[in-house]
């Protein structure tokens, strides 16, 4: 394992341990434990889910380890595109907004891979 990745999960737990503690760790438990609620899983928060650990999925390797999979942008693009519609229960602009620019980055990288 890289000295890099190393260093930066240590500093990573350690200011994510500093912001729950701050926070109260029983509040973010029962944050986290609502993800095993049945009730939790609307519709909307369905979608948000998907769409976050999509867009994880991409993030991830393509930051740290400079690997693209280019057809999960397909997902990217339509769990994006279903955010903005679902944000009906959340309007949000930074929710709006975020997916907005998702959705087009997912255009230019699907673009990009099929006219290179």
């Amino acid at each position: 394992m890289d000295l890099y990745l190393i260093i930066a999960t240590f500093i990573w737990v350690i200011l994510i341990f500093v912001v729950y503690w701050h926070s109260g760790l029983d509040k973010i438990k029962d944050c986290y434990m609502m993800w095993s609620k049945r009730e939790y899983w609307t519709n909307y928060n369905t979608v948000e889910f998907v769409s976050w650990a999509a867009k994880g999925i991409i993030i991830v390797p393509g930051l740290i380890f400079g690997i693209q999979v280019w057809w999960l942008y397909i997902l990217t693009l339509a769990t994006s595109l279903s955010l903005i519609w679902a944000s009906n229960k959340k309007l949000l602009p930074t929710l709006v907004g975020f997916n907005t620019l998702w959705a087009w980055i997912s255009c230019v990288v699907l673009a990009k891979h099929f006219i290179s």
